[in-house]
């Protein structure tokens, strides 16, 4: 077999750490390639998903943001003679669920007053590549910022909603902290199936991400009480469609 593959087409390598002549004698994985994710809402970002991701891990607070994501990245695959099937955007999302609305906005600002505010603003000061912004007013607004050299989607997407809500750093702390900006849903069961089904439905998402709060009873609550809420709407499967992760995202099989 090696002798086959040889002759076919010499395989090798030849590279500062190391040189390679032969062959990998060994058969793919049943999914024929690893599942590759990307995450990071720059031009280069997106350029480089389109290219190479099969899956996109995303932020976005709102629809709107989350659609126009989801539409530039599907509209450059055709560059790289991709399909729109070829790539699932996932955002994500951090849900807060309980049987009631009460119950659950309840469990969100219990879950909110954990975070000490020496960490959530550290958090947030790293994340806006800011030295320290303990020394504004914590309960004053967000300064004006120079662009970040860091992460420029996260930065412009924290500051947005900053500026959206009218957050004082302290509020943009523990909200960044509690969910690391991703997109947070808290309510009833049929509530946060609404919020997914909205955005799954009105071309934005191609599925999520979930983040929970904390392990495991944030997922143990996601599990038995949204998922069979989206069963029940046809939204989510019942049983395993396939045996490999490239199967269950509905991911083509390389050839």
């Amino acid at each position: 077999v090696i002798t086959s593959l040889w002759h076919r087409k010499a395989a090798g390598h030849d590279g500062q750490s190391f040189s390679v002549r032969d062959p990998l004698d060994i058969p793919p994985s049943p999914q024929g390639a690893p599942v590759m994710v990307q995450a990071g809402a720059s031009d280069d970002g997106k350029d480089l998903a389109a290219r190479t991701a099969d899956v996109v891990f995303s932020a976005a607070q709102t629809l709107k943001e989350a659609k126009a994501f989801y539409d530039d990245l599907k509209g450059r695959l055709a560059a790289y003679g991709r399909q729109p099937d070829d790539v699932k955007i996932m955002p994500g999302v951090a849900p807060i669920v309980a049987a009631t609305k009460a119950e659950a906005h309840a469990k969100y600002d219990a879950l909110q007053e954990l975070i000490p505010d020496d960490v959530g603003v550290a958090l947030l000061s790293s994340y806006l590549s800011i030295s320290d912004l303990r020394r504004y007013p914590i309960d004053g607004q967000l300064p004006e910022l120079p662009e970040s050299e860091g992460m420029k989607s996260r930065q412009a997407l924290v500051i947005e909603q900053a500026r959206r809500d009218g957050l004082s750093i302290r509020d943009l702390a523990r909200y960044f902290a509690g969910a690391r900006g991703h997109w947070r849903v808290v309510g009833t069961p049929a509530q946060i199936a609404d919020e997914l089904q909205a955005r799954f439905e009105g071309g934005a998402a191609d599925g999520f991400n979930v983040m929970p709060s904390w392990f495991p009873g944030e997922l143990d609550a996601f599990a038995t009480l949204v998922v069979p809420e989206l069963q029940r709407r046809g939204l989510f499967r019942t049983d395993y469609e396939g045996r490999t992760l490239r199967e269950h995202l509905g991911l083509k099989r390389p050839v």
